[in-house]
């Protein structure tokens, strides 16, 4: 991996080439750039209305990621939510989302979904809650510091739906207010999270100066 110009400011000395097994110890040690740092990690094995995320460390990172595993809701024909706030979780905002994905079922069944005045990152819908019916997936958010940009997403997923099928999406979506997002939710419409484990991590980056 080599570098033109100017060197990044990283904390190894380097000729501007890594070897392979420099990069593997760089990204151990978390100073990689792209290297994942764990910020909070949420366990649920009882029902809860919503889970919060409320220390991003949003003017550390540009870009944040979220990890679904196995969430389950405790009733059929759910849709898996995230909103933003900016006082820190008092409040979460209820409009000005973008979205759209597309998502495929077992059964050959192909959709697209979109909406252009949401009231949240609608992620996927048509979650069950039998057993083995659940929903993981990765979810990107970047510019959550930045109030001069929008805030975006990026998410990809899979599961089981309440028919059941299996079930995979990939999809993004913007919120369309330029302001400082300092705070997450996650939750199911309408219903309570019975299950599952969930991660933010920010995502480590090194500037060239």
């Amino acid at each position: 991996m080599a570098y033109l110009g100017t060197q990044p400011n990283d904390v190894k000395k380097n000729t501007g080439l890594y070897t392979p097994s420099e990069i593997l110890q760089l990204t151990k040690d978390g100073s990689w750039g792209g290297s994942l740092e764990l910020i909070e990690e949420q366990t649920v094995s009882s029902n809860v209305a919503n889970l919060q995320f409320t220390s991003l460390q949003e003017s550390r990172y540009n870009v944040h990621l979220l990890t679904i595993a196995s969430m389950k809701s405790d009733a059929d024909n759910k849709a898996v939510e995230v909103t933003v706030s900016n006082d820190g979780g008092s409040s979460y905002e209820t409009s000005n989302y973008d979205w759209a994905w597309q998502y495929q079922k077992s059964n050959g069944t192909f959709t697209e979904k979109r909406n252009t005045s949401g009231g949240d990152f609608t992620i996927v819908q048509n979650v069950g809650n039998s057993t083995g019916e659940s929903f993981s997936a990765y979810v990107y958010l970047y510019n959550l510091g930045d109030s001069a940009k929008y805030s975006f997403s990026s998410w990809q997923g899979t599961g089981i739906t309440q028919d059941p099928d299996y079930i995979s999406v990939f999809g993004g979506g913007t919120y369309h207010q330029a302001e400082t997002i300092n705070a997450l939710q996650l939750k199911f419409s309408s219903d309570n999270i019975a299950s599952g484990v969930f991660k933010l991590y920010g995502v480590k980056q090194i500037w060239v100066t």
